[in-house]
């Protein structure tokens, strides 16, 4: 197996809920807000507040939390920039594009772009 394959199936098989605390962690060091991640959590994929803490506490894998996602928010392909070296709009991979939309987000929320900024109204 390749190392692109590897990381692909890992990323899948990853729970959300083992990285949500990391996303936490990472915003309230520079100041902010389990909300502001929730927030951000809930406008890319639809879910409802309620929904989101069900998926974290069934440690829901990141390829069914995208799959299953309500509504993935169509605004998300105005999100753009650089994850781990890789522009996320020009990732093909539909939830390995998904899961670094959240990784974007969240570093947006952790360097203080303001909300309305963040959800591309």
């Amino acid at each position: 197996m390749k190392q692109d394959e590897k990381t692909k199936q890992r990323i899948y098989t990853l729970s959300i809920a083992d990285v949500y605390p990391h996303y936490i962690a990472k915003v309230e060091r520079k100041g902010h807000t389990k909300k502001e991640v929730d927030e951000v959590t809930c406008w890319l994929t639809g879910y409802s507040q309620k929904q989101l803490e069900e998926q974290l506490k069934k440690g829901t894998d990141f390829e069914t939390f995208f799959v299953k996602a309500p509504h993935l928010n169509p605004s998300r392909k105005l999100i753009k920039g650089v994850i781990c070296g890789i522009r996320v709009e020009d990732i093909k991979d539909p939830i390995i594009q998904a899961v670094r939309y959240l990784d974007k987000l969240v570093d947006e929320v952790a360097h203080g772009r303001p909300m309305e900024k963040i959800l591309r109204k």
